[in-house]
């Protein structure tokens, strides 16, 4: 069970350390809501990591065939959602700033942590290449793979707490930023500035069909 621990941590960083678009996203989010709601938004990306891995173990070999006639379509779906939602944020924070209404950290009643967390679960849950990457992970593994009921049980938590870990730890520079830069040119910069980086990784997801 201790290998399938540490499988599970390193599939678990592996796929989410490199900082993509809905990293970008979260930390942004972060900034402009507040950690609680910050909180919501690591933890649905966590899931949607345990969800993946949890297929994975289960028979994700077999689901890779399936998933590859409607890759593209997922891609691109989830490529529109960061655009609209990172559009989105501009639009706000530039009203907001001709109101002078960016003074302040917003409280958070328009993106409430449960939200967060639906909104950050679908947008990662979105992308069929989480599960093709457990997969061949596990495949690669041979022999070692996690086969037990009790092991693949520990591989998909310690998979869940390592994602969950590094989206907490985005999460909290999403707050340290938003407590520094509180300045109403401050924010508006720094709001324009990831929703345009969100907009250009989600772009870059074309094509390298990855979505972190």
């Amino acid at each position: 069970m201790t290998a399938a621990v540490v499988a599970g941590l390193l599939a678990g960083y592996g796929i989410a350390i490199p900082v993509g678009a809905v990293g970008a996203y979260l930390v942004a989010v972060t900034a402009r809501t507040g950690w609680r709601t910050g909180v919501g938004a690591a933890l649905g990306v966590a899931t949607a990591d345990g969800v993946y891995a949890l297929l994975a173990v289960a028979g994700g070999s077999a689901l890779v065939p399936v998933l590859a006639p409607v890759m593209d379509p997922l891609r691109w779906a989830s490529v529109t959602v960061l655009v609209v939602l990172a559009a989105r944020a501009a639009w706000q924070a530039l009203a907001a700033y001709r109101a002078g209404g960016l003074a302040s950290r917003d409280d958070g009643t328009v993106l409430t942590p449960a939200r967060a967390f639906l909104t950050f679960l679908g947008i990662t849950i979105l992308n069929p290449m989480t599960v093709i990457y457990f997969a061949a992970l596990i495949l690669a593994t041979g022999p070692s793979a996690p086969v037990g009921l009790a092991d693949r049980t520990a591989f998909v938590l310690a998979a869940l707490a390592a994602s969950a870990s590094w989206q907490l730890l985005l999460a909290l520079g999403g707050t340290l930023l938003g407590q520094i830069l509180t300045g109403t040119r401050g924010r508006l910069a720094t709001t324009l500035a990831s929703s345009t980086l969100t907009v250009v990784l989600a772009v870059r997801l074309v094509g390298e069909g990855v979505v972190w």
